[in-house]
């Protein structure tokens, strides 16, 4: 897998949640929530240029920046895994997440850019059942152990 710039596919995914946009937000910027439905260990410092980092196991964790906040509306950050041997590195990559009101919930559309081709679709993949995740946690509810909270296994 390479990372050069003229591979890098856009990944999109987006899902209506049950929850106003005000409580949407929080759950996409305060590491105590984020653990409710997205990794196991989180720091988010909820300003422009403040660490964004999830630790999903004991292998496997992500970093990058904060880079614009618009409460309600608008997360965006770096991101990239910190495994040596994996070709994202932190911050290399990035995820912009907006919010709309939508009747009595919240449209929630996720965009990353910069992944390689080769990657896009297992990023793709994992986006969907964080958000599927998110939409169960806003709402009040457990949405069971993260699947990823255990490393994958090395072939």
């Amino acid at each position: 897998m390479t990372t050069s710039k003229s591979v890098q596919t856009p990944l999109r995914r987006e899902m209506r949640v049950n929850a106003r946009p005000e409580t949407v937000y929080k759950y996409l910027t305060d590491a105590s929530l984020i653990t409710k439905w997205f990794g196991r260990k989180a720091t988010f410092e909820a300003r422009p240029g403040g660490t964004a980092r999830i630790e999903m196991n004991d292998r496997d964790a992500f970093s990058g920046k904060v880079v614009e906040l618009k409460s309600p509306e608008r997360v965006v950050y770096t991101f990239g895994w910190e495994a040596k041997d994996n070709p994202i590195k932190p911050g290399s990559t990035k995820v912009e997440i907006t919010l709309k009101k939508d009747g009595n919930g919240t449209l929630v559309t996720l965009v990353h850019t910069g992944l390689p081709a080769p990657a896009v679709e297992e990023h793709g993949k994992g986006w969907q059942l964080y958000l599927e995740r998110l939409a169960v946690v806003v709402t009040g509810r457990d949405p069971g152990p993260d699947p990823n909270a255990t490393p994958r296994q090395m072939m």
